[in-house]
């Protein structure tokens, strides 16, 4: 996370810390979605219940979160960027928190299926959707991490082939089921886990678009690739304008310490 120094430390203490819980709390939650899928396909019942307890651990991130944040702002009361910055973190940690349900909800449609016995039908469409999710999710805490919009703006575009390769799987298995209506209950089972699949798609974007919104100061929600675009751009020349301001800061401090040894020698 590349973010302006300020004169009182322990603000960028502050703000550090939360940076650094918000991606604690988005692996966690990243950690249970693949343990969720995992679970799913190899039928295990005791990994699935394990997805459902870490559950407890998300949301005590959650709450833990929102806290030091509450007294960051009650404390420091920042402004502009950094009143963003925080602000994106306050909305990002609901995003992080309801990948966490979506991942026990497929947790427990993995002990549902494994208790009803075989039947891999719609395994190849869950397995193929979750590693486009789990990309999603992985490149939008990426970006967040290194605020890099350009990244940010890319998940924003995965999302629609997310949002259609999730319609052509519902569209195949509901085939499936008028060809065959013997396994329908496990089916449904699996469209439910599509379904979460695709919301988590849903909370990855809404963490890509955060990204933009806290670098270019612009709200990308609800908003047309044209307008992302424009912002991206805004983002990426406020970024490049902080890096060039602080190779000039560290020119002149080297500047300042060179004068002062060249003092020294003199006297």
């Amino acid at each position: 996370m590349q973010s302006e120094k300020h004169i009182s430390k322990s603000f960028d203490q502050d703000l550090d810390e939360a940076i650094r819980l918000f991606l604690y709390m988005g692996d966690n939650a990243a950690n249970q979605v693949a343990k969720a899928i995992h679970a799913l396909i190899d039928k295990d019942e005791t990994l699935a219940q394990e997805v459902i307890d870490m559950d407890f651990d998300i949301n005590r991130m959650e709450v833990d979160l929102d806290e030091h944040i509450l007294l960051l702002v009650a404390k420091r009361q920042p402004a502009a960027g950094d009143l963003r910055l925080v602000m994106s973190i306050s909305k990002g940690v609901v995003d992080l928190e309801r990948i966490g349900d979506e991942a026990v909800k497929i947790a427990q449609m993995a002990k549902k299926i494994a208790a009803q016995g075989k039947s891999s039908y719609g395994y190849a469409e869950v397995q193929h959707l979750s590693n486009q999710v789990r990309l999603m999710l992985h490149n939008a805490l990426e970006a967040f991490s290194q605020s890099n919009a350009e990244q940010a703006f890319e998940v924003m575009r995965n999302d629609d082939m997310v949002n259609d390769e999730y319609q052509s799987a519902i569209r195949a298995l509901m085939t499936y089921i008028m060809e065959d209506s013997r396994h329908v209950s496990k089916v449904i089972n699996i469209m439910w886990v599509l379904r979460a699949l695709e919301r988590i798609g849903d909370h990855a974007q809404n963490v890509a678009e955060l990204v933009i919104n806290y670098i270019s100061g612009q709200d990308v929600r609800h908003s047309d690739y044209t307008k992302v675009e424009k912002a991206v751009q805004v983002a990426n020349d406020r970024m490049a304008a902080r890096q060039v301001g602080t190779v000039s800061a560290n020119a002149s401090e080297v500047s300042s310490t060179d004068l002062e040894s060249s003092d020294n020698n003199i006297n």
